[in-house]
């Protein structure tokens, strides 16, 4: 009688209890999103991150209101502004995307936006597996002149 069994099917240690490392780690999405000191009393996840974008627009907004924008013709569209936040909540304003229209109508409006970005104030982070990252955001903003 022959009798086959491979090594790994024997058990010569008394700890079999294996330690499951965590080693995905999803890049898109962060734990807690970066927060205003407004914002960050807010335990729920979601509202947090809704009370850091509507914060941030109101801001930006509240800074564009501070400057006359006229154009020859009306405009009603959406420019796109990218932001990073980095590790010690500062925010830098990285690009603007707009049509062709809006660059032509308000030439000024990308150091306009850059300005509105600088004067925003120092946040909290946001924080993933405990470490404060870097994150970036694209702002959708609308722009509405009448003639």
């Amino acid at each position: 009688m022959i009798f086959i069994t491979s090594c790994d099917k024997l058990s010569f240690s008394k700890n079999k209890e294996n330690q499951v490392l965590d080693t995905i780690v999803d890049y898109t999405a962060v734990d807690l999103s970066p927060s205003f000191p407004a914002c960050d009393s807010i335990i729920n996840k979601t509202e947090k991150s809704n009370c850091f974008r509507n914060t941030i627009h109101k801001k930006i907004g509240e800074e564009l209101q501070k400057h006359a924008l006229s154009s020859q013709d009306s405009i009603d569209e959406t420019v796109y502004v990218d932001l990073l936040i980095n590790t010690e909540g500062i925010i830098e304003f990285l690009e603007l995307t707009s049509s062709e229209n809006i660059k032509k109508q308000l030439p000024a409006l990308d150091s306009i936006l850059q300005l509105s970005v600088d004067n925003l104030p120092k946040i909290f982070p946001a924080i993933k597996k405990r470490f404060p990252v870097a994150t970036k955001y694209r702002l959708p903003i609308r722009i509405v002149l009448t003639e």
